[in-house]
């Protein structure tokens, strides 16, 4: 468990990284001096300088940066930003965001290479394929148990002597084995590719949180078919713009039931990192495909949310050089500072709250669920 986090946790680290190293690879592109590319946060523990750039690593590890000379302002040198031309400043600015969307294209690049599959509920139809139940966890001393059903077994069919049906819901499982309470049961399965079966009697009378043979369920089904090598790049880039699209649409409708009083659309949850960090965690159990999947997401939904005209954020500077750009002189240093330091100010409490109340339930059951 505590490796798993590790892994999400430093995959986030990851994409922040990339999301600096765009700002900085155009930077150099276009001549600008580059003081520092930092990964975490100061106090520094180790840098060393190439050319004009100190590449650090720094003690608290929440991100990254990059120091361009310039950025802030008030600096009259060939190789400042602020003497770049705005189209190019707004290409240095914006490189961080296209960074995520490059990354995205190729982890779902990488997606189509190998596959996905995901959790579903029974209800879930559309853009999916293959559903299978899969065995979660066998309580020790039940029927299930003493068949010798395993936790990864996939229960493809149901029989008794008078019905038999295939599965591919949860359901279909729960229902039959209520159904046929007392009475021999044959439970078709694969199990590590393998075709097997067991027999097991389900019990008529059982605790109420295990039912009659005494094992947990989970639904899965193929999110992302496995496409030959040279397809999987075309359909990464086309994923990726689909998958853009449908977070445009999910944040509009969030802004739009917000402010028409309706209040956050079911199904929609919020998280700060520390509940990302849990969500990539547990997408991690259903292998490295869904969790590439997930991460190429998040890719695309920070990307967008970097370009909100917020101060302090790269659509804020994005809006900070269009007004000088159509005044033909730049917004005063000052105020560019304090409006960021403010929107700073309420991002991170924002973050503080959403990850007090609604991250730490999420830490508190994944660790239980990790001890269990």
């Amino acid at each position: 468990m505590f490796l798993t986090l590790l892994i999400a946790f430093f995959s986030l680290i990851a994409l922040m990284i990339i999301h600096e190293f765009g700002h900085f690879i155009i930077a150099k592109k276009f001549g600008v001096k580059v003081e520092e590319f930092g990964i975490g946060y100061p106090p520094r523990i180790y840098g060393k300088k190439f050319g004009d750039t100190i590449y650090s690593v720094n003690l608290i590890p929440l991100g990254a940066f990059v120091r361009i000379y310039g950025e802030e302002g008030g600096v009259d040198d060939y190789r400042s930003f602020a003497n770049l031309a705005i189209w190019k400043r707004i290409l240095i600015v914006l490189g961080g965001v296209l960074a995520f969307w490059a990354a995205s294209i190729i982890i779902f690049s990488v997606v189509f290479g190998i596959g996905a599959t995901v959790p579903v509920c029974d209800q879930d139809i559309a853009g999916f394929s293959n559903p299978q139940v899969k065995v979660l966890s066998v309580v020790p001393g039940t029927p299930g148990a003493e068949a010798g059903l395993k936790q990864g077994d996939v229960v493809t069919g149901l029989s008794s002597q008078e019905d038999t049906i295939a599965v591919d819901k949860i359901t279909d499982f729960q229902e039959f084995t209520q159904q046929h309470k007392g009475e021999p049961v044959i439970i078709s399965l694969e199990r590590n590719g393998e075709k097997n079966a067991v027999i097991v009697t389900p019990r008529v009378d059982h605790p109420e949180n295990q039912g009659p043979v005494g094992v947990a369920l989970e639904r899965t089904a193929t999110l992302i078919e496995k496409a030959p090598w040279y397809q999987a790049p075309i359909k990464g880039l086309m994923y990726t713009g689909q998958v853009t699209w449908q977070a445009v649409v999910g944040i509009y409708t969030v802004f739009a039931n917000m402010f028409t009083g309706k209040g956050v659309p079911a199904g929609a949850e919020l998280a700060g990192p520390v509940g990302i960090t849990i969500f990539l965690a547990r997408a991690a159990d259903y292998g490295p495909g869904f969790f590439l999947y997930f991460i190429g997401s998040i890719s695309v939904f920070i990307a967008l949310f970097n370009l909100f005209p917020i101060p302090a954020l790269d659509g804020g500077k994005f809006v900070f050089l269009l007004i000088e750009k159509f005044r033909g002189r730049p917004v005063s240093v000052k105020v560019e500072q304090t409006l960021s330091i403010i929107c700073f100010i309420i991002l991170i409490t924002l973050s503080i709250f959403v990850t007090i109340r609604f991250d730490v339930p999420r830490v508190i059951e994944f660790w239980k669920a990790g001890l269990r």
